[in-house]
Parts: structure tokens; sequence; C-alpha cells
């Protein structure tokens, strides 16, 4: 699930509830660049948010199960062992 708060958006305003206006199949892809922070705590007894920040104080948070952090682990220490990102090597 994915909450995204949007300002200016044309959506329909109809007895005091917003609705969506069109179809049902939307979907979002949310990119963050330039983080100034990144944090991790638990989120509920199963999860860790992983929240990112850039100095504009834009915002992402990511809750993932702990298969998927391990994943993320992986990923990244293949990114360090292949050295293919400048100060991110053993």
């Amino acid at each position: 699930m994915i909450t995204i708060e949007l300002s200016s958006f044309l959506m329909q305003l109809k007895d005091g509830a917003i609705a969506n206006v069109g179809a049902s199949n939307k979907s979002a892809t949310v990119k963050l660049y330039d983080v100034e922070s990144a944090n991790a705590r638990a989120f509920g007894d199963e999860r860790v948010k992983f929240v990112f920040e850039d100095d504009e104080g834009n915002e992402v948070e990511v809750a993932v199960f702990p298969e998927e952090i391990e994943a993320i682990e992986d990923a990244l220490a293949d990114v360090r062992a292949a050295g293919t990102v400048e100060g991110y090597t053993h």
C-alpha cells in the first residue's frame, strides 16, 4: 500500500467526501534523489520502516518485512563488493 498526499490535485468532492475521478486502475512510482537523511526503526512487531528525506523536506517511508531486509542487505553487499560506487567499498 502507498499513501500519497497531493496538493493541487483534481479530485471529486461530493457530499463532504473526496473521491477518485476516473478508473480505479491507477498506480504510483515514488523516487527521491539527493537524500540528506536515512533512518530505520521498528514498525509494529513484524516490519522495519525506512525513512528517507531530502534537504527540501520531501520524505519517503517504506515498511518492509525481514525477508525483504535480507534481500536488501544481500544487494548492498553485491554493490559494495563490485566497487562500482565511489566511497562504498570494503
